[in-house]
């Protein structure tokens, strides 16, 4: 889906403006995540982030909370089991 803003320019000067539409998107992502509205897989598969290590380190860089319950416990486990 594309979307079309109306940015103040003196929020847009802050920005580098060949890289603004990431950042929205990141931007976005990440309140998505906080908000428990999508998952850490989702947030790996819309930024093209090619592992948990990465989305982690995504999230840990712009200090968001990273999820992790017991299901994702019990994941992690039976993964180290079959490895």
């Amino acid at each position: 889906m594309q979307i079309t803003l109306n940015l103040p320019d003196e929020l847009v000067q802050h920005f580098n403006r060949d890289k603004l539409s990431r950042d929205i998107l990141e931007a976005l992502v990440i309140q998505a995540y906080q908000s428990e509205k999508i998952t850490h897989a989702e947030v790996g598969r819309i930024l093209g982030l090619s592992s948990r290590w990465a989305v982690d380190a995504f999230l840990s860089k712009h200090n968001a909370d990273l999820h992790y319950d017991e299901t994702d416990l019990s994941r992690d486990r039976e993964t180290l089991r079959e490895g």
